[in-house]
């Protein structure tokens, strides 16, 4: 058995995109972006994430056009967006669909409705809540423009990020 400090099975820098490579970079919050209520309920672990100031505030984001999320924001015209605490690095990796969970994403924890998306219950949460105002395709994906209606601040220490592949614990 061989011990690498590195990933034996990693594309090699030199045959990586550039564009990747800065992106990998470049800090990026981890949030998650739900729509729909009951069986219809989806969700996406979002980090090309933009927070705009204005009257209203508006959210800018790129999601996979063909992901349940979408199908479900699109429909509802309304989506929920979480900022994602140090601590849920499993919940992102739930909804960016690279660890499998047994009857859904949404049995992890608990959840409570609202009129945009279920959101995680407690006190910790930090959620807003965001009309779809419109859409179009972007490299490859969609960039999603939305105004934020409502904002609950919860009272989590530390956010989750998402900086050269590795998740970060970024102080609040």
């Amino acid at each position: 058995m061989t011990i690498h400090t590195s990933d034996p099975f990693a594309t090699p820098d030199e045959r990586r995109s550039p564009v990747r490579r800065l992106r990998g970079r470049l800090p990026a919050p981890v949030t998650l972006w739900t729509a729909g209520e009951g069986g219809g309920r989806a969700g996406l672990t979002v980090s090309s994430v933009l927070v705009v100031a204005g009257d209203p505030g508006r959210v800018l984001g790129i999601v996979d056009p063909e992901s349940d999320l979408w199908a479900a924001a699109e429909a509802s015209g309304r989506f929920a967006l979480v900022r994602l605490a140090s601590d849920e690095q499993r919940l992102a990796d739930v909804f960016a669909g690279v660890v499998p969970t047994p009857g859904g994403p949404f049995t992890l924890g608990s959840w409570r409705s609202t009129g945009y998306g279920p959101v995680p219950d407690g006190d910790t949460v930090t959620w807003a809540g965001c009309t779809v105002d419109t859409s179009r395709p972007l490299g490859w994906g969609l960039l999603v423009e939305a105004s934020i209606d409502e904002i609950c601040f919860g009272v989590a220490e530390t956010a989750l990020g998402y900086f050269r592949g590795r998740y970060q614990r970024i102080p609040s």
